[in-house]
């Protein structure tokens, strides 16, 4: 809990000689969240608290999100900093790499990881999931298209302008021209992005573009994780390793969130049906510091056993309907509302 918390951040910001503030996007299954424009009003909030200092180190986990939003968080950190510093206790994917290539160097636990920044575009327009509800749509990866394409020109040799031609039309088909020429603004753009934010750490062009190079295409695979050493030695970041005292603080901060979020702990609808008159309360996100006080983004609702009517000659099923009563931010000290199932109390 935030006020159990408070006493590990300030025992951080001693050690950083830094104010702290924490950013947390859950991925619990079945309430997974992600790095959103709706945060930046809530990182405001946080900053102006905090007030305008030499340093800030932002305490990340997450599995990313939105790109746009990730370069405004940056760009608005900066505006309150003039040293930036990104803390990892364990994932930092996608988005939340792009965060932490725009700060002026980054702390990362043994366990911590960062991710490719190859962004996938995900539109109205996208290819509808088979037999999901409508809006349910593939997202379609940057890199995917483009392995698409290249598949064709260097595994199968296909040379002829016609025949690619046609890879081409048969690829429209499924995914629409529009939204095919969103991937290739989001590839340019992602590009950029990095570029701009790596200046903060490395002044190499030519070690720039590689980094880029490798975080957008080489590593091969959205799934590829970078530990502490590559990150360091291979792709040659501004890495730093905790001392055992502050690994401590850092662990002890990560293992209270996760068991206030829940982390590892799918959703069990079934089983909070039996308790507190079905009522659930689910934080996914935390953006929290010492000055600023604690936003959660919470989920409540309800959750009713059903019974469900059988087919022909079947006996009726029991079932479940799940009723969302609230969701969006909350602002306030710190109180555990959490109340989804008996395996998280």
């Amino acid at each position: 809990m935030y006020t159990e918390r408070i006493e590990l951040y300030k025992k951080l910001e001693e050690k950083l000689n830094s104010k702290l503030l924490v950013y947390i996007t859950s991925d619990r299954r079945g309430f997974e969240a992600s790095i959103a424009q709706d945060v930046i009003d809530i990182f405001i909030n946080q900053l102006d608290s905090i007030g305008v200092t030499e340093r800030i180190s932002l305490y990340l986990y997450t599995r990313g999100g939105d790109t746009a939003a990730a370069w405004n968080i940056i760009n608005l950190l900066r505006q309150y900093c003039d040293h930036l510093q990104v803390v990892i206790p364990h994932k930092a994917h996608s988005a939340g790499t792009l965060i932490s290539i725009g700060a002026n160097s980054i702390i990362m636990t043994k366990q911590a990881t960062l991710g490719p920044i190859d962004p996938s575009v995900n539109t109205p327009l996208n290819p509808p999931i088979p037999n999901a509800p409508p809006q349910n749509n593939y997202p379609v990866s940057v890199e995917a298209v483009k392995g698409y394409l290249a598949f064709a020109k260097e595994e199968l040799s296909i040379k002829d302008d016609v025949a690619l031609s046609n890879i081409m039309i048969k690829l429209s088909e499924f995914v629409h021209p529009l939204v095919l020429g969103q991937v290739y603004r989001a590839r340019a753009q992602i590009k950029m992005l990095a570029e701009k934010l790596l200046t903060n750490q490395i002044t190499d062009s030519s070690k720039i573009k590689d980094i880029i190079s490798f975080l957008c295409s080489d590593s091969g695979s959205h799934d590829y994780t970078i530990n502490r050493r590559e990150a360091k030695n291979s792709l040659g970041l501004n890495i730093e390793k905790p001392d055992d005292e502050m690994y401590g603080i850092i662990k002890a901060i990560y293992d209270d969130i996760s068991n206030e979020l829940g982390f590892g702990v799918p959703f069990d609808p079934m089983a909070v049906s039996q308790v507190n008159n079905g009522e659930y309360n689910v934080t996914r996100a935390l953006i929290e510091s010492v000055a600023g006080g604690t936003d959660s983004f919470v989920t409540e609702g309800t959750v009713t056993r059903i019974t469900v009517p059988g087919g022909p000659g079947q006996l009726p099923q029991q079932g479940i309907q799940t009723t969302k009563t609230f969701e969006g931010w909350k602002h306030g000290t710190g109180t555990d509302n959490r109340a989804d199932s008996p395996a998280d109390n």
